[in-house]
């Protein structure tokens, strides 16, 4: 066998075992495995009450983030795009869930600090940095309690 034959072999195999992923890839994004009707069931952390609604015992009322019994002092909670957190007994501060270094979305509040899973930023409770790469705080949203929840603006 001559090295010209044995490039177009390798060739013939890169491209022949592209072929299969590309092909094992489509395949896999369109199987559904029989869930193709299934119908989500309603989560009450994802789908608040519309406002005017009265709420369930586990779900906030109205336009609510979050009750603020499920708001740990010395923690927080992630709620769609908003970071509630309670620094102190009664002290709620609302926060951008976007993490200011690369844009990724927040992941967990743990041990005091928000924490994004991109890059290893970590910010404290009022939304500061406590752990870089992030340099900027994240944003502040308001919010505010109205009875037992923590509701925008």
């Amino acid at each position: 066998m001559t090295n010209d034959e044995s490039v177009f072999t390798r060739r013939s195999m890169v491209a022949a075992s592209a072929g299969a992923v590309v092909a094992a890839a489509a395949l896999s994004a369109c199987t559904t495995y029989g869930k193709e009707n299934a119908t989500p069931a309603p989560n009450p952390a994802t789908n608040p009450a519309p406002n005017g609604t009265p709420a369930g015992p586990d779900q906030p009322a109205g336009n609510a983030l979050a009750k603020t019994a499920d708001v740990p002092v010395g923690g927080g909670v992630i709620v769609g795009d908003t970071v509630v957190t309670q620094p102190s007994a009664g002290t709620f501060v609302g926060l951008s869930s976007t993490c200011t270094h690369a844009g990724c979305t927040v992941a967990s509040v743990s041990n005091g600090t928000i924490n994004c899973p991109c890059h290893g930023s970590k910010y404290r409770l009022d939304g500061s940095v406590a752990n870089g790469p992030a340099s900027k705080p994240l944003a502040a949203k308001t919010v505010r309690v109205v009875g037992d929840s923590v509701v925008p603006g």
